[in-house]
């Protein structure tokens, strides 16, 4: 964790964005585990990646670009002829399968104050750090299906598929790219497994065992809750046999004929 913040430093010194001013990266573990997810990836902001191509009263965003690995290398570009960035949707590129589809909007990270370590130690503030330094592609589960939604759409990424990334820096003024990084590594979402794939011996049990092991735990209670009332009913059982006999008793007593004393 702590490696990670003093490399954000040098960078901000311009010691270390050799590297990482290049692609997007992948979240760092510390900061983003089970990542990427079936369905999402967490990727660092682009903080000093763009310093020297910003510029004194000027206003300017970022655009997140995201393509199937699969897509044409032709149709990896973000601009048209005039250098404006592309408006392209996950429904317009299937999802990013045609092309880069636009996938997110944010400001320009600053690296003059990134994040403050000190805050991750705190509870109540760890969620905005972590969202003030990354940005999670496919988190928004429900922008494809409402049709009152009118912002910028992050719908989930498919399962077991390999996608690349592009940060594109944008002159919000002119409306026209003023910088760009490569596209990042492949990046591939987590496989749906298989109940009988699922085995991780010693520690965990397969799919397969999980499903015996929950019959027999419900044969065993079916077994314990008979055996519970037949106790009960071993129990219970004489006591109202010799209540009845006594019952039956009292009857036949107060049935019998009494015997007539006679008369002299």
């Amino acid at each position: 964790m702590c490696s990670l913040w003093v490399a954000l430093v040098f960078c901000c010194l311009g010691q270390l964005c050799a590297d990482r001013s290049l692609k997007p990266q992948i979240a760092v573990p510390q900061l983003a585990t089970n990542n990427p997810t079936l369905t999402t990836v967490a990727l660092e902001k682009p903080f000093c990646m763009f310093d020297n191509s910003l510029y004194p009263n000027k206003s300017y965003v970022i655009y997140l670009y995201a393509m199937k690995e699969s897509a044409s290398a032709i149709n990896s570009l973000v601009t048209d002829d005039s250098s404006k960035p592309l408006e392209s949707t996950f429904q317009q590129t299937s999802g990013g399968q045609l092309g880069p589809y636009k996938a997110a909007l944010f400001n320009v990270p600053s690296c003059a104050s990134p994040p403050k370590l000190a805050d991750v130690g705190d509870v109540n503030k760890v969620a905005d750090v972590l969202k003030q330094y990354l940005f999670r592609v496919g988190d928004d589960g429900t922008c494809l299906y409402d049709p009152n939604f009118l912002s910028l759409c992050n719908p989930p990424l498919a399962p077991n598929t390999t996608y690349r990334f592009k940060y594109v820096l944008v002159d919000s003024t002119e409306g026209i790219m003023k910088d760009q990084s490569l596209w990042s590594d492949p990046i591939k979402t987590r496989r749906v497994k298989l109940p009988l794939q699922i085995d991780t011996w010693p520690g965990r049990r397969s799919g397969g065992m999980i499903v015996i092991t929950s019959i027999l735990s419900v044969l065993v209670f079916l077994l314990l809750a008979g055996f519970l009332a037949s106790v009960f009913s071993a129990v219970m059982g004489p006591e109202d046999s010799s209540a009845e006999t006594r019952h039956m008793s009292q009857t036949l007593q107060q049935s019998e004929p009494k015997p007539q004393l006679s008369s002299e």
